[in-house]
């Protein structure tokens, strides 16, 4: 059996490779190992290790590396802890590919240390862009680091192929955030409300905002601004909450949120909800706003708008349930008019999400059943054709 080694970091990301987990753990070709580490040990945001083992996975190790600073000189030193920790992991584990997901820098730093350990690196969901973070550059470092590509749509493919992979490693399997949709069995409106302690109103929002890593000292401008066009909506919006990752300037956030968040008893904040309780909510609300990625690779799924605030996701593919906004009240505000009205809700249901209509999961693993590992560590670039 070939020994795959899953890593995780964040709620958001372990929801994305939940089924997948689960086909490694089934297969009869491949021996699951799963890595746990970042947010996923931190009580400050949450420690969602928990959900995965509620789940019924084994953790096999926990790298710890957070830590307590969203400072750049922090981060850069959780990234050696990081380092440190999974050299020592992989080389107890000895796995026979190391599979990541996305663009965060926990992952960049399991990238590096399996790059050296000579461990073959399977990357999922490369290729995307998003230009107003550091995401953007992590995400094709980690590609040009891995050997096989499992990416969400065409336009992606192309794009790691012209970073020099060879075309017949790269594989479109669609966006992993639709299967969770379709094979979750997502809560009633009563259980949710029981579950989150909230009473959902007339309207109601779900809002997920995270720092722009490219920006210095932006992002607390920035919220204030959409605090600002959230409490103009009245008490009859209903206001929830979800609270950023562990990013550069995202404790400012959390300061920020919680203080709207007494001040408004409409409104309520929580730290995280775990991909069925954050899933069944998009179900109930009216719309999501923010910039986070799910926006635009997820809630189109559920023909529901989405207000993407600002660059963070600037250059990911869009559907045309998407408005776009700029990062100040005013704009917000015609944002949030367009998503109430009555011509733009009557467009979302003929909504089609560019990240397919799920199946990802399925075919990932098996190409992972089907693939030699051997021979993947020498890579040869790829020429792609100048048009």
């Amino acid at each position: 059996m070939k020994k795959i080694c899953v890593v995780t970091g964040t709620r958001a990301e372990y929801g994305l490779l939940r089924w997948v987990i689960e086909g490694i753990r089934k297969s009869a070709a491949l021996k699951l190992q799963l890595i746990a580490t970042g947010m996923h040990l931190s009580p400050e945001f949450g420690l969602t290790v928990t959900t995965i083992v509620e789940d019924g996975f084994q953790v096999d190790r926990r790298v710890e590396m957070l830590l307590s600073s969203d400072t750049p000189v922090g981060i850069t030193k959780s990234m050696g802890l990081g380092m440190i920790g999974f050299a020592d992991a992989f080389a107890e584990l000895d796995p026979d590919l190391v599979l990541l997901l996305g663009d965060r820098y926990e992952i960049l730093a399991a990238a590096a240390a399996a790059m050296v350990a000579r461990i073959p690196i399977a990357h999922l969901h490369g290729g995307e862009a998003t230009e107003g973070l550091i995401d953007e550059s992590i995400r094709h470092s980690i590609s040009k680091m891995a050997h096989l590509h499992f990416v969400a749509a065409d336009e992606y493919r192309q794009r790691v192929i012209q970073l020099g992979e060879e075309p017949e490693r790269v594989f479109n399997v669609g966006g992993l955030g639709v299967d969770n949709i379709l094979r979750l069995r997502l809560m009633s409106r009563e259980d949710l409300e029981i579950e989150l302690n909230f009473k959902f109103l007339r309207r109601n929002l779900l809002i997920t905002y995270h720092p722009v890593t490219l920006e210095s000292n932006t992002s607390a401008a920035q919220m204030r601004e959409l605090l600002v066009a959230l409490s103009d909506l009245g008490s009859d919006v209903g206001l929830i909450f979800t609270m950023p990752n562990s990013d550069t300037g995202g404790r400012a956030l959390f300061r920020q949120i919680n203080d709207f968040c007494e001040q408004h008893l409409n409104a309520k904040a929580y730290t995280s909800l775990g991909q069925l309780r954050y899933l069944s909510c998009i179900q109930y609300v009216d719309g999501i706003v923010g910039n986070s990625s799910s926006g635009l690779s997820e809630v189109p799924t559920f023909k529901k708008g989405t207000i993407n605030i600002g660059d963070r996701q600037r250059g990911r593919l869009r559907a045309m349930s998407v408005i776009d906004s700029e990062p100040n009240r005013t704009s917000i505000r015609n944002a949030l008019t367009r998503l109430f009205s009555k011509e733009f809700r009557d467009s979302l249901p003929h909504t089609n999400s560019p990240y397919g209509n799920g199946g990802a999961s399925d075919s990932i693993v098996k190409n992972l059943e089907r693939a030699s590992f051997t021979g993947l560590l020498k890579k040869r670039f790829y020429d792609y054709p100048v048009k």
